[in-house]
């Protein structure tokens, strides 16, 4: 039963979005020129030069925001019904942080011919795509279909959102105690969404020794019943070919990155390095108690907001968009990843401090400093 005076039902009902005009509509005239007849004149003028229709229509500042609802952050597979309420949200982040329009696009279905025929038939009314709370391993084959599909920037948050705020939060963690990208091992928890592309871009900004770990173990060349995703990490990292699960993993690493939701251990926690670097990034529950942590690191983050160092998308991909959308780009390079995730590290600037290495939520300079870091990589 549902509390009808609860606050967070009541600030839910209706919705969080609508949409509103930005032309008069008061007087004949004003129709006239909003409405018919007078939009037959810039429909033709756009029917005769479709690239028109970026300065001519808001699709040059909207963005879809589209799931499955297979894996919402902290529910998992709830629907698309059930996904809605987060859509709306992520939307209202959008407008917020970036002033950027997004509509929230929840589809009844997982299969991924299907996603990707459904987002390429209403790509013509939209600026660019964020790919949301679709599951691993098919949020992988969605996306690359996509960008292949599509002239508009794609990108799926879950993967590169979370991997540009851990790149920028790494970047100063290490600033902070004085140790470059190629002077750690880096653990890596998790093999899903977030997991390789937290690997990937880790890897492109220079971390030579990346270890990931799943379920079954360290993922290393000739462990059986990889996926191609895993095949592929399985080539590029662990350059040194350990083999076991977490504590082996966790053996000496400097840097633990968790994003599987899995519990790790105090006993393999123990055994990483002096000034060990912990980001327990599962929502709600950590994989490691942030007390629990801070007795074996020097620097923690999670993904919560009532602890310091939140690791957060938010600051990412509002400005990650709006850059993207202002240089008129057709996709997101790592280039443009690794730029932004250089602009959110620079606005810690001298508050630098093991309980501050990324800057708050909502650091309202963030957004505008991404976009134009974003905007110049493109």
């Amino acid at each position: 039963m549902i509390d009808m005076q609860d606050p967070i039902f009541l600030a839910h009902r209706g919705g969080k979005l609508r949409t509103t005009a930005t032309v008069p509509l008061d007087s004949s005239d004003d129709l006239s020129i909003a409405y018919t007849p007078g939009v037959a004149r810039v429909c033709e003028a756009i029917a005769a030069d479709e690239a028109l229709s970026r300065d001519y229509t808001w699709r040059s500042n909207l963005v879809a925001v589209v799931t499955d609802g297979t894996a919402v952050l902290g529910l998992g597979d709830i629907g698309p019904a059930a996904s809605l309420p987060v859509m709306e949200g992520k939307a209202a982040l959008f407008r917020q942080f970036a002033d950027v329009d997004a509509v929230p696009i929840c589809l009844d279905t997982t299969d991924p011919d299907e996603i990707v025929a459904a987002v390429t038939a209403i790509a013509p009314s939209f600026g660019g795509i964020n790919l949301e709370d679709i599951a691993a391993p098919r949020c992988f084959a969605v996306e690359s279909r996509l960008k292949d599909a599509l002239d508009i920037p794609v990108f799926h948050d879950d993967q590169h959102g979370t991997a540009v705020v851990v790149l920028a939060a790494l970047r100063n963690a290490l600033r902070l105690q004085g140790r470059g990208p190629d002077d750690v091992t880096v653990a890596v928890v998790g093999a899903g969404a977030a997991g390789v592309a937290i690997t990937d871009i880790l890897r492109f900004a220079g971390v030579e020794d990346v270890i990931v770990c799943d379920s079954t173990g360290i993922i290393h060349p000739g462990r059986e019943r990889l996926s191609p995703v895993k095949e592929r990490l399985a080539k590029t990292t662990n350059r040194f070919g350990r083999t076991g699960g977490l504590t082996e993993a966790l053996d000496g690493a400097d840097v633990l990155i968790g994003v599987s939701g899995g519990l790790v251990p105090e006993p393999a926690l123990a055994r990483m390095a002096d000034d060990a670097i912990v980001f327990a990034l599962a929502n709600p529950r950590p994989e490691v108690d942030p007390a629990l942590a801070a007795e074996h690191a020097a620097i923690v983050a999670t993904g919560r907001s009532d602890f310091p160092n939140q690791i957060n998308n938010v600051l990412a991909f509002p400005g990650i968009f709006r850059g993207a959308l202002d240089a008129g780009a057709k996709a997101i390079t790592e280039d443009m990843k690794l730029a932004a995730a250089q602009a959110i590290a620079d606005c810690v600037g001298d508050d630098l401090a093991a309980d501050r290495i990324v800057p708050s939520a909502l650091d309202e300079r963030v957004a505008p400093a991404v976009a134009a870091a974003v905007k110049a990589a493109a």
